[in-house]
């Protein structure tokens, strides 16, 4: 019952990030010394960025790369900062279900251990009632072999009733 209410509340987490993202993005691009930072951010992730594509195709790598002018590098940087914050806030999400998930199943697994110890002691249990009775007809044949065949069903011991009259035959 309570895992569609988590997801749906990861759900909502996830699309309230978005609207915190916009607003950090518009707050990063506006604080002076942020705007700094980020302007010198964005510029190492254009050149590495750069850099990786002409590897990739096969281009000269030793050409100078132009920088970005201020507002692209703002712009870039923003949108990067909105979707790591984005990503984050994915990750945790993600790693709450997992570790949800984790302590589930480890309760599963617990229960089955549990389950399994009842059956072992109830199969101890079993297999001693079994052993009890082994011996118990053991000692029946042992008694058996003793008295003969006539000794095991008491013919001689209990005088036979007449089953019409009620009167004892012998």
């Amino acid at each position: 019952m309570v895992l569609p209410f988590l997801k749906l509340g990861t759900l909502v987490l996830k699309t309230l990030s978005k609207p915190i993202a916009g607003r950090l993005k518009k707050e990063a691009g506006l604080h002076p010394k942020f705007r700094q930072l980020i302007v010198s951010m964005a510029q190492a992730n254009h050149r590495l960025t750069t850099t990786m594509q002409r590897r990739i195709y096969g281009h000269a790598t030793d050409v100078e790369i132009r920088p970005l002018n201020e507002e692209k590098a703002v712009q870039a940087a923003v949108d990067l900062i909105g979707e790591l914050f984005v990503f984050s806030v994915a990750g945790v999400a993600l790693i709450f279900e997992v570790q949800r998930s984790s302590r589930s199943e480890a309760k599963k697994e617990e229960l089955r251990k549990q389950e399994m110890e009842g059956l072992r002691l109830r199969d101890e249990q079993l297999a001693g009632e079994v052993e009890c009775l082994k011996q118990k007809l053991e000692e029946i044949e042992q008694l058996a072999r003793a008295r003969g065949l006539a000794g095991v069903f008491n013919f001689r011991q209990a005088p036979a009733e007449d089953s019409k009259s009620g009167k004892k035959l012998a």
